[in-house]
This record gives C-alpha cells, structure tokens and sequence, in this order.
C-alpha cells in the first residue's frame, strides 16, 4: 500500500462523505470500558453498520475474539494445516522434524521487545480500516480501503497524571497499485459508493480534523494509572514466563468466555476458534497496554506455541511495513449475496504481525488465503480488514496526536 498514486491520493483530501462518529459517544464507551484492547467480532458491526460478513475491529475492555456464528454469514473452520503456503509449524518444527526459520524468527523478534524502554506517559497511535470492492462500468471491480479511522489514547503512568483520546477519519483510498490503476481506467472517482450491512455508504477522500471530548480538549486530568482494568503494580508484577502466561489469558476456557459460552454449557471453542481467539488476546495486551519487556516477549513465545497456531514468514502489513508473523487457521465464510446471486464463499485466516527489529506489535489483519464470493477478483494475501498500530510506546512527556496522515 506505500505507493506514490495512494500518497497523492491521500493529499488531495477531497471532503470525507461519511458523516464523522460521534466523540462524545467514543469518549463514554472508552470511559465504560475502562481498559482498551482488539476485540473481532463476526457478529458486531461498528457504527453506520460499515462492514459486511467480516470481521469489525474495535475497542472493549480485555477483549478477545468472539467466533460465533455470525447471523449474515455461515462461517467453517478448516483444519489449521490447510493454510496455503504455512508450514505446520506446532512445537516449532516442521513435519521432517526441522527447526522451523519461521516460529524462529518470531522468537528472536520476542527477544528484542525484552529491550523496550519505559516511561511517563503511554502513547497508542491505531488505523482502523475495512476493504470493499467497487463495482465499475468498465466492468472491472476495483478494491478500496475504507471506513478507516486513527485514534491517538495517552495514559498517565500514575493516577491523576491525566489521559486523553483523539479521533480522525482518513482517506478512502484504492488498496494496491494494481486497484490505483483500474480506479483511474473507471475516471478517478474522489467518492466510492460501496456496499454494506446498512444498505449502501459512500466514502470519500478526504481526512478529517482531529477531534476529542472531556476538558482541556480532551484531556481528563484525573486519569492515568489504570491499563486495560490492570493497575501499574499488576503490569509491572506479571510473569515473564511464557507458560505462565499462556496459563493466565490463552486458556480454553478464556476463549469460551471470549465467545460468549456458559461453562456450564459444556460447549467449547474448536481448536480453530481458540487459536484464533488467541491471537486477538495477545493483540489485546500488546497493542492496549504497557505490558513490560520481558512479559511482551513472554507472551509472544507464549502464542507461538499455542496449537492451531502457525507461523507463516514474513509479511507486509497494511501499512507497508515488513514483519515476521504467526496465523490462525483457515475459516471459510459462505455469503447469500455472490456475484451469481446464489451462496458463495471465501477463506481466510487471523494474522498477527511483529516488527523483527524491535519486536513492536505491527497489526492484526483478516487475510484473504482463497478468493471467492465478493473478493473471486482479489488474490492470496489481500488485506479484508486490519488494525494497525502506527506507533504504540513511553514518552516522558505528554503526547500529542500526529499532525501528519499516515499514507
């Protein structure tokens, strides 16, 4: 997605279209929540109902996927080894009983997130976006990224230092190079008419402002010391081994919880359904909370260790940046509205993706592994929805969100 065609499309900025969420709403959810962290939900649609028979990203306290099934879509889970082109990867070595380069470099990027620093003041700069496909009359449908926004949070390591939350919607934009070009065979439209759960949205290609809500422009100087429900002292006090923590949030039944299951059900998530819940609860703690060093790497080698879970290479992430990743299983979903008006259905799986120098948390995405239905047109490794951290770290002073938009 770095290409110089989605730069100057991002600087044109023509006006967004889409009327802008409500801060004041984002503001009370947040306070509700308390805690901040990935939640992907098949069944829950964000604001506008924007997405259709995907996966919404969005903020909730200590959350976790939920993977039951969605009402609009029929979702089966599929082995964790039909993955195209993922080693099995369970134990860290493949099916000859080689060490597997992949889980290896996971790891050596777990170690580098053991030398991150601390601070005063903890900072996470997110895009959120959602991919659509575009009918055209030159009868070749083009891929956009849209709903797509950036919230900027800082928290206070202590209590009464303050914390803070801003919101802006960014540009629509055509998803590859590949998009850019049959967007400007269709005559370069600046607004994309598109459809969703609610009918039809039309996204435009323009950011808004920042805004916020609360005092000092959305400053709440009452704030800080509190991280996904859990006090500084219980971050600073949690274990850095990798058992130890796979024991306290990876559990079967924290996924069950997750899914929404009643214990007493005696129903359990799949394998398929806990690996991937896994890998959102993981996100969760790395991309919502200054989780310290040593317990960041902890809980890295922790999932890369969790069954169903595969490490799958390297990987470009929404935002352009390479990083070393691990997957959830295959899933297919079958929609009633395919293009020949009958029941179609594509696959895809859950990704995580690591910065390998730094072992920073880059995203979390919903990628295409075989196209069909709505995306028969798009190719292996297309991007259906993401959450990205653009910058997630300690500062000894107080933040201030980017001025600058990120593509």
């Amino acid at each position: 997605m770095k290409h110089d065609v989605m730069k100057a499309l991002a600087e044109a900025r023509p006006e967004q279209l889409d009327p802008p969420a409500d801060p004041e709403a984002a503001r009370a959810r947040r306070e509700r929540d308390l805690g901040r962290a990935f939640l992907a939900d098949p069944d829950d649609s964000p604001a506008g109902g924007r997405t259709r028979g995907r996966r919404p990203v969005r903020w909730t306290v200590l959350g976790v996927v939920a993977a039951g099934a969605a009402a609009a879509v029929a979702v089966a889970t599929v082995g964790s080894s039909g993955s195209p082109g993922s080693p099995g990867t369970r134990g860290g070595h493949g099916a000859s009983g080689s060490i597997d380069l992949n889980k290896q470099a996971v790891l050596a990027a777990a170690t580098k997130a053991e030398k991150a620093p601390t601070g005063r003041y903890w900072y996470t700069d997110r895009l959120d976006g959602q991919s659509y496909i575009v009918p055209a009359k030159t009868g070749q449908p083009y891929a956009i990224v849209g709903a797509q926004t950036e919230s900027f949070d800082w928290f206070g390591a202590k209590s009464g230092t303050g914390e803070a939350y801003y919101l802006r919607d960014l540009p629509a934009r055509p998803a590859t190079a590949r998009d850019a070009a049959l967007w400007r065979k269709a005559g370069s439209p600046s607004s994309f008419r598109v459809r969703t759960d609610g009918g039809f949205t039309t996204y435009g290609t323009k950011a808004t402002k920042w805004r916020s809500s609360g005092p000092e422009a959305g400053i709440d100087p009452r704030g800080g010391g509190a991280f996904l429900g859990m006090s500084p002292k219980e971050l600073r006090n949690l274990p850095s081994d990798p058992a130890a923590l796979a024991r306290r949030f990876l559990t079967q039944a924290e996924a069950g919880r997750a899914m929404g299951l009643d214990p007493k059900s005696g129903r359990a998530p799949s394998p398929e359904q806990a690996a991937a819940s896994r890998i959102w609860r993981v996100a969760s703690l790395l991309g919502g909370a200054p989780v310290p060093p040593k317990a960041r790497a902890g809980l890295m080698r922790a999932l890369a260790a969790q069954p169903g879970v595969q490490a799958i290479g390297h990987v470009t992430d929404p935002l352009g940046r390479r990083g070393v990743a691990l997957a959830s299983a295959e899933r297919t979903t079958a929609v009633a509205d395919g293009p020949d008006g009958g029941r179609s259905a594509y696959r895809s799986r859950d990704v995580i993706v690591f910065d390998e120098a730094t072992g920073a948390l880059l995203s979390v995405q919903d990628t295409l592994t075989r196209p069909g239905g709505e995306y028969a047109a798009m190719k292996p490794g297309f991007v259906i929805s993401y959450s990205a951290i653009r910058t997630a770290n300690w500062t000894d002073t107080k933040p201030k969100p980017p001025a600058k938009l990120p593509f």
